[in-house]
């Protein structure tokens, strides 16, 4: 019987890396905050947030860019904030051709776990099947000769990726599986830059090279190849738009509250990045009712993982008057990590620069007495296209202070739920949720049969809330 991919060893290495254990709050805590801040701080429900991450990384688990599983996530969402009470709209797009591909040896029966090279050749429809040759780490001239016609086993290291393939196609190889030279819970996935193999080119973990070549040290070990391009694939952005609510006005500026849902191969993703997909949508539930001068774009992207493709596809079809109207975007991802050591919630900007949503937040900390925001000049998520269309965007996530680290198991399979920790999901949602409020609501004009300047605050408080939503 075909032996499935398991992710025991995975586990142990885990282990020996780090003793998971949820970690302790960021509270909101030396402050009280504003009237206008527990209209945020005294709804956000991180029980709701928790069934979100719960849904969309067990229940959907893995959800790739363009795959059923991404789908399911963004029906999901849609129907969420439908049910919160918003008109949605889903965005399609079509994403760049890609490559799958599956490995089987003899060893066992077992598949492994693959990245498959970009600029790898496909198999066509038909397997590439031949023994595993060590080919050590692929230098020209030190090829067996028993590699011709059969696949060729390459440690990683000393030349590029290109290098190797390029070695391995003229030693006359019908593939080639690189093998990590560093401990990884998941295979890397091999860049061949500009250039196109004419034989499929795959990469596995260290763990597994060794083993395949411990077994290799005893008896010929064959591997079954087949890679398959993917093609007229699409991803999805659903978007739900809070209108200005309350006595109009001249302010026609936007705000967005973003996150991406979709994440890499083999990951549920719950931390990356079911716990901001989660945040984004307790704020769409909570602002809804809320009086507001502000226009807020609640927009979920597919497709952040394979080059922020939703961001760019969302943002690059703004209107040249809406760039111009865009205030501020608030971009929420891996905000709920129970790594012990990432303690600070980081706000990174693509220029290192203070923005209208750094000061938002810094403004929201001072008053909820939380000091964990760390200003950082970084890109590398969805912030990056609302930034290069000029408009002012920020993206939280949870990293080592000391370092600037992520999770241990970021990307890979042990992104579980159990890592969450839902004290922080709650802190970083009142947090993040007080500044875009104080954002959305600045000059909102009251009633004055119903409403008075509280005197305390120097805020206007509503005197009637909004009716709870289920």
């Amino acid at each position: 019987m075909k032996k499935q991919i398991t992710w025991m060893a995975a586990l142990a290495l885990l282990a020996s890396i780090v003793q998971p254990g949820i970690a302790s709050a960021l509270p909101n805590k030396a402050g009280n905050g504003s009237a206008f801040d527990k209209k945020i701080t005294e709804r956000f429900d991180s029980d709701r947030s928790m069934e979100h991450i719960s849904y969309l990384s067990e229940n959907i688990g893995p959800r790739v860019a363009g795959t059923k599983e991404e789908l399911d996530a963004a029906e999901y969402i849609r129907q969420k904030l439908q049910h919160y009470g918003y008109e949605t709209k889903t965005e399609e797009f079509g994403i760049a051709d890609r490559l799958e591909g599956e490995l089987t040896t003899s060893y066992n029966d077992e598949e492994l776990a693959i990245r498959v090279a970009t600029g790898s050749a496909s198999t066509q429809g038909e397997n590439v099947i031949g023994a595993i040759v060590d080919s050590g780490i692929g230098l020209p001239g030190n090829f067996p000769e028993a590699v011709e016609g059969n696949i060729a086993l390459i440690e990683r290291g000393d030349m590029s990726f290109w290098e190797k393939t390029k070695n391995a196609m003229n030693a006359g190889a019908a593939g080639i599986i690189i093998y990590d030279n560093t401990e990884g819970l998941v295979p890397i996935t091999p860049s061949l830059g500009d250039n196109e193999a004419s034989i499929p080119v795959v990469a596995i973990t260290m763990e597994d090279g060794q083993k395949l070549k411990e077994e290799m040290a005893s008896e010929e070990v064959r591997a079954t190849l087949n890679i398959t391009e993917i093609s007229d694939q699409q991803s999805q952005n659903v978007i739900a738009v809070k209108e200005p609510k309350g006595k109009p006005t001249n302010d026609n500026d936007i705000v967005y509250v973003t996150a991406h849902y979709d994440s890499v191969p083999y990951s549920p993703g719950a931390s990356d990045n079911a716990s901001g997909t989660s945040v984004a949508l307790e704020l769409a539930r909570i602002l809804q009712p809320f009086p507001t001068d502000k226009e807020i774009r609640f927009v979920f992207f597919g497709a952040e993982e394979i080059g922020l493709v939703g961001s760019q596809q969302y943002v690059s079809g703004l209107s040249t008057q809406d760039v111009e109207n865009s205030l501020a975007a608030f971009n929420m991802d891996m905000v709920g990590t129970g790594w012990d050591q990432a303690t600070a919630l980081y706000v990174n900007v693509m220029d290192g620069a203070p923005n209208a949503v750094w000061q938002a937040v810094e403004a929201a900390g001072e008053r909820l007495g939380n000091d964990s925001l760390k200003l950082y000049e970084r890109g590398a998520s969805d912030h990056v296209s609302f930034y290069e269309a000029g408009i002012d965007a920020a993206n939280f996530i949870l990293r080592d202070p000391e370092t600037a680290s992520l999770e241990p198991w970021y990307h890979t399979p042990l992104d579980t739920i159990d890592k969450i920790s839902q004290e922080r999901i709650q802190t970083n949602g009142e947090l993040i949720g007080a500044a875009v409020y104080d954002t959305v609501r600045q000059d909102v004009p009251w009633s004055k049969s119903k409403n008075k300047p509280d005197s305390n605050t120097n805020d206007y408080l509503l005197n009637e809330d909004p009716a709870p939503i289920q």
